[in-house]
């Protein structure tokens, strides 16, 4: 059974996010596991609020997953800010992480900003050049 990772924000509403990716891979009998980077409180009438979980976390969420569970691939999404990101760029690098796909969610899709700008950069300049996929 393929493993895969999915780093990304916590949707309470189910219906994006971890919970949407843990579902799409169950569904393709793919083993799922998860790093959450931020906690929404949401629902299908928009986003309420928004909590980053701190960058050092992020990372023992990964070390977790990494030094247990190897992925064979990586799928990420929602990261709001730029410690995150270098946080992420950093373990994904430390662990030699392959086939990683890269979806970054700026703006939920009742309009609400997921994104701070000082993230945009470092995904750009930093984890676009480890993508195997980048997805609009």
């Amino acid at each position: 059974m393929k493993k895969l990772l999915t780093i990304a924000g916590s949707d309470s509403s189910g219906g994006a996010g971890i919970q949407a990716d843990l579902k799409t891979f169950a569904a393709h009998n793919v083993y799922g596991m998860s790093v959450i980077t931020s906690v929404t409180a949401q629902n299908t009438t928009g986003v309420t609020d928004v909590v980053d979980l701190p960058a050092e976390f992020i990372g023992k969420q990964l070390d977790a997953v990494f030094t247990d569970i190897y992925p064979d691939a990586v799928k990420i999404g929602m990261l709001s800010n730029q410690e995150a990101v270098k946080e992420i760029v950093k373990k994904l690098k430390q662990y030699e992480a392959t086939k990683i796909v890269v979806d970054p969610v700026m703006v939920s899709t009742s309009g609400s900003s997921l994104m701070k700008s000082s993230a945009v950069k470092s995904i750009i300049n930093e984890l676009f050049p480890l993508a195997t996929i980048i997805t609009p």
